[in-house]
């Protein structure tokens, strides 16, 4: 039998926390001397002050972890809770980093508001090229929305490609379109450079086109696609700067993709008409 504080200290918890659980029902001490009040706590009881803190730091309420207990939620099926928790947080980090990221892209881009560099511009002819490609529906064209729909396009492209026995010749390519049905969706393209002939790949859901030949104004993005916006605006201030016009959705290419994305290297290639 332990005192509560070596209690507290063998389940790594404070005493006052222990005492709170006592008065709400959720652990109560395996006896409590009448005369003094002192609580004393059995070894087992550990086993039960585990899935407390377990299940709390989870994001579960007291409530819920009291619900869940006195269910008497056997060993198995709290280890799939607690994995399903796990997951749902993992997710929930994934997302708020990739949130911190466009916020910290934004601020790049305020920043960097009347520094731009002329010389980051190359304006050229993009020759065409063939390209197979998955394509799917994106709510709108901020990072939040294209994200989820490009990035399980291209896990699928490539596998795909390698059960028909397509060889990518040359760099992946993304490019965009307003979608037909309005409402600020856009069509998202993401392809992979091949030799293939045109048309359906297979039942493969793949389609190989042939992207025509443009004017672009392009630029070199360094870095991950969610930090994209400083690299993106400075095109489109240069091109409003040297009389441009934008004439659709920039190419993404992928130069060099390893897979630290902070060390991907992409071209934006932008269509423009003269001045």
């Amino acid at each position: 039998m332990f005192t509560i504080g070596d209690f507290a200290r063998y389940g790594r918890v404070s005493a006052r926390m222990l005492r709170h659980y006592d008065a709400i029902g959720l652990l109560h001490p395996d006896r409590t001397d009448p005369a003094t009040g002192y609580r004393f706590y059995g070894a087992a009881q550990l086993t039960r002050l585990n899935r407390i803190i377990a299940l709390k730091d989870l994001g579960f309420t007291l409530q819920q972890v009291q619900a869940i207990l006195d269910e008497q939620v056997g060993s198995e099926e709290l280890h799939g809770m607690l994995r399903l928790r796990r997951a749902e947080l993992e997710e929930a980090m994934a997302a708020a980093a990739a949130r911190l990221a466009r916020v910290e892209a934004r601020l790049r881009s305020i920043e960097s508001e009347g520094h731009m560099s002329a010389d980051d511009v190359v304006v050229r002819s993009i020759a065409p090229v063939r390209v197979a490609e998955l394509s799917g529906t994106a709510a709108s064209f901020a990072p939040e929305d294209i994200t989820p729909v490009i990035g399980p396009l291209y896990d699928r492209l490539f596998p795909l490609l390698g059960t028909v026995g397509v060889s990518p010749s040359g760099p992946g390519i993304a490019h965009y379109e307003d979608a037909p049905e309005g409402g600020g969706a856009v069509v998202v393209h993401a392809g992979v450079t091949v030799s293939a002939p045109v048309g359906p790949v297979g039942d493969t859901g793949i389609t190989v086109v042939e992207l025509p030949p443009f004017e672009a104004a392009t630029i070199v993005h360094r870095g991950s696609m969610d930090g994209v916006l400083p690299t993106a605006q400075t095109l489109a201030r240069w091109i409003d700067a040297n009389g441009y016009r934008s004439a659709g959705y920039a190419r993404e290419i992928s130069l060099e993709c390893p897979e630290n994305q902070d060390k991907w290297v992409t071209e934006l290639q932008e269509p423009i008409t003269g001045a």
